[in-house]
């Protein structure tokens, strides 16, 4: 690989010249700046990031922390991410805590050492270590989907609420009136607030809340596989169930197959997320859409605002989510044709 110092031989400059062409700090005669261009592109030189940050306080390049990125969800919304923050001129370290709260604290200090301009976390769940290292480091930070207690940060999230409601209101809609929940770990906040909203829209119908129709489970397939064969096995079955992501609810289907109950006509399913899978399942899914790639766009947007001025007021962000209706789900007693 070239070197600056074998650039300037070349060329027949200082270091410090090529310095400042790449750098644009100091102005360099029009034929010394085409003669370090030249040779840049026929050495193939590639200025170091690191160098650079040092000389600049800069690197454009952003750290992203995700739980775990075999969900597609989290996928489409890194895809949004970079795609915009491409377009505004930064580049991404992607990291994996695999929901393990003490690896994203190792992790983190990881991405500081990177020198990145800005750190954007999507939390594992809550962690004091974690915590402390977000407090203590000025870094510009945006949460998304899930807060971190205590952190003062911009923050991107969907109405999770209210995704809730719409699935379980629309189970209502249907004539369904035993309906249980499929929800995630009782301790990531969007997963309390869908079964807020599924606990909502049963008082609004004044339908009474039955414990054993709630489950627990950890946003993955044989989770949500599990949690079906809980439920099914129940003396009373429910007629419908809302479940708090696509990759359990896909799971969760397949083990209502295994039972021999038919979907949508002994059971309607509705999922939450709408990933591309959803719409491939058999049957097709029935689930509530989040703008994922238009969270990621706003995560990167916010994110490079917050890096130009720090002192923006903390933005919060919350995007809607719909309902998508497919063949998982039908009036009580009958099938869905669509």
């Amino acid at each position: 690989m070239a070197t600056m110092k074998q650039v300037a031989e070349k060329a027949r400059v200082s270091t410090t010249t090529v310095s400042h062409v790449i750098n644009n700090t100091r102005v360099v005669s029009a034929d010394a700046r085409e003669r370090v261009l030249s040779v840049i592109d026929e050495l193939r030189y590639i200025p170091s990031a690191v160098a650079r940050s040092l000389k600049n306080d800069k690197t454009h390049t952003l750290g992203m922390m995700i739980p775990n990125n075999s969900n597609p969800y989290f996928a489409e919304i890194i895809q949004g991410i970079e795609d915009e923050s491409f377009k505004l001129g930064y580049n991404i370290i992607l990291c994996n805590s695999y929901d393990d709260p003490k690896k994203q604290a190792a992790y983190t200090r990881v991405l500081m050492e990177k020198r990145i301009d800005g750190l954007i976390i999507v939390a594992s769940g809550s962690d004091d270590e974690l915590n402390q290292l977000l407090s203590d480091e000025a870094i510009p930070k945006v949460l998304v989907d899930r807060e971190v207690p205590g952190l003062a940060a911009d923050f991107i999230e969907s109405d999770h609420e209210q995704g809730g409601y719409l699935a379980t209101k629309h189970l209502l809609e249907l004539g369904h009136t035993d309906i249980a929940c499929v929800a995630g770990p009782k301790t990531l906040l969007p997963s309390g607030d869908r079964v807020h909203g599924y606990l909502r829209a049963l008082q609004e119908a004044n339908v009474p809340f039955q414990d054993e129709f709630l489950a627990h489970s950890d946003f993955t397939s044989q989770g949500g596989f599990t949690a079906f064969q809980q439920l099914l096995a129940l003396k009373k079955r429910p007629s419908a169930i809302f479940v708090s992501n696509d990759l359990m609810a896909i799971g969760g289907l397949c083990a209502a197959q295994q039972a021999g109950v038919q979907i949508p006509t002994e059971l309607s399913v509705v999922g939450y997320d709408d990933i591309a899978l959803a719409s491939f399942s058999t049957p097709r899914l029935t689930t509530i859409a989040q703008p994922k790639y238009e969270i990621g766009v706003l995560t990167a947007q916010v994110m490079v605002a917050r890096i130009k001025n720090a002192e923006l007021p903390l933005r919060r962000e919350m995007l809607q989510t719909q309902l998508v209706i497919r063949q998982s789900t039908a009036a009580l007693g009958r099938s869905n044709p669509q």
